[in-house]
């Protein structure tokens, strides 16, 4: 027995991917003043985990995937980025952050529309400065991954909108990131296709162990999640195993309306 005591004290922890910590957001507003957003957000996430962000329209959580996904910086807190404290590095420091470390799905797809397939998927990296045979290597491999690969070839406005998606996920993994940043996924889908996308991303996180965090407005897309961080007017309402039913957040919403 106390062997098997010591064998769990010793098992090596996940690797923490993303840790916020008081994170506070202001925005200035045209007429003087500030208008703040987030109060205090603190959490982790760890390697492995798939994490949904989930609140109503302006309640912070997009604000709160910028800042995870360096995009914007906060105006208070620290934020560490596997490990690294990234807080207050420079635009250009924080662009070389989110082209080595994460891999952007958005709702829009954000395609170059009169790029093939195959050149939108080596488009990150192209930056990073890879040879021409190493960026087509990969991307093949990843539009393999996905299933599309027999339409490198292709424009994306030939493309369902399911498909586009597929190859904005495959862009994303060209990288080889441990962290993939989705924000509103389905948002320009119908619900056949958006579960089609959510059900890749289960597969992806399930089988490679690729870190997910998927920012929505729905519970029913939170429900493909793991773990699920609630946001109600710029606080943490909820942070947890996924409920069954959307009562337990409507029941934070009204904790979160009494701050």
């Amino acid at each position: 027995m106390g062997a098997i005591m010591k064998k769990a004290q010793t098992a090596k922890k996940p690797e923490t991917i993303i840790s916020l910590k008081d994170i506070t957001k202001k925005f200035p507003l045209e007429m003087g003043g500030e208008q703040q957003v987030l109060f205090d957000i603190t959490f982790d996430v760890h390697a492995g985990e798939f994490v949904a962000v989930m609140g109503p329209s302006g309640s912070g959580k997009s604000t709160c995937m910028n800042i995870i996904g360096a995009l914007d910086t906060p105006s208070g807190g620290t934020y560490e980025l596997y490990g690294r404290n990234i807080t207050g590095l420079s635009p250009d420091e924080l662009a070389v952050i989110r082209n080595e470390y994460i891999g952007f799905v958005f709702q829009q797809f954000n395609l170059l529309s009169k790029r093939t397939v195959l050149d939108n998927v080596m488009l990150p990296l192209m930056y990073r400065g890879l040879p021409m045979s190493e960026r087509v290597r990969r991307a093949r491999e990843m539009l393999r991954r996905v299933g599309l690969e027999k339409f490198e070839s292709y424009l994306p406005t030939q493309l369902s909108g399911g498909m586009k998606q597929r190859v904005a996920i495959a862009r994303a993994l060209a990288g080889d990131p441990k962290l993939i940043l989705a924000d509103e996924p389905t948002g320009a889908l119908d619900s056949k296709m958006g579960n089609e996308i959510l059900k890749f991303l289960k597969e992806l996180n399930k089988t490679q162990g690729i870190t997910i965090v998927m920012i929505t407005h729905e519970f029913e897309i939170a429900r493909y999640a793991n773990r699920l961080i609630h946001i109600y007017d710029g606080h943490i309402t909820y942070d947890g195993p996924v409920p069954n039913t959307e009562a337990a957040l409507i029941k934070s919403e009204s904790k979160g309306r009494k701050k």
